[in-house]
């Protein structure tokens, strides 16, 4: 594992409270990594933040205005060099402490894909809001139908892939759905594809939680288009 670079991907949109400690976490993990965060356009004093922790990023990418998730996670591995490339949101929820769980199925199984599920019970989950749940199952219901799959979390944030994987993928979506199309190209390939638990800090819309229920609608749109079309 110590021969691998893991390509850290951070999309960044007004998260000035939590951004330094999310640096913080990646930064105390012992593997190497690349960190590379793109702020999409933020107004809220982030860009001020990453400024002062510029020395602690390997490579900062400053959206013009905000584009959403999607194109901000696209730059993201346009720059990114390592082995291994994963996406962090920037708001505490995911913990890069399970960094090192993700990657063994790289390093013992030759993995191509491996996905962080928070509904394993294995690890720890904060109770979160009831009708997200039921999206997040809908939506993975109809995931393993169309790609015929056993993955039990298939909107987790946590996605590590080969980076020689998604260097030639034409991905579109700027917003959320992003990672309904993201998840759609990849699946339809013949890669191997592993699982493992992970933990989830999820948070409130008071606590600035930005993705909504009705984001349902437009993510089962894109598992379903993009398994149909290219």
């Amino acid at each position: 594992m110590n021969d691998l670079l893991l390509s850290v991907v951070v999309p960044v949109y007004n998260e000035a409270r939590t951004i330094g400690a999310v640096i913080d976490r990646v930064r105390a993990v012992p593997i190497r990594t690349e960190l590379i965060v793109v702020d999409d356009g933020s107004t809220d004093g982030t860009r001020e933040v990453l400024a002062r922790e510029s020395g602690r990023i390997d490579k900062l990418l400053l959206q013009e205005r905000n584009r959403g998730k999607g194109a901000a996670v696209r730059a993201g591995f346009a720059a990114a060099s390592g082995d291994i490339v994963v996406i962090q949101d920037a708001d505490l929820e995911y913990d890069p402490a399970d960094y090192p769980d993700l990657l063994q199925p790289f390093v013992k199984a030759n993995a191509d894909l491996v996905l962080g599920s928070r509904l394993t019970g294995a690890k720890p989950q904060r109770a979160y809001y009831y009708w997200h749940y039921v999206g997040n199952r809908l939506i993975t219901l109809i995931a393993r139908m169309l790609y015929n799959t056993t993955l039990s979390d298939i909107y987790t944030c946590y996605k590590a892939v080969r980076r020689e994987h998604v260097a030639g993928l034409a991905l579109r979506s700027d917003g959320f759905e992003f990672d309904a199309e993201l998840l759609a190209r990849l699946l339809k390939r013949d890669l191997v594809v592993y699982e493992v638990p992970i933990s989830y800090y999820g948070r409130t819309f008071a606590e600035g939680k930005k993705i909504h229920w009705y984001h349902t609608f437009a993510v089962v749109w894109n598992l379903i288009r993009f398994r149909f079309a290219d």
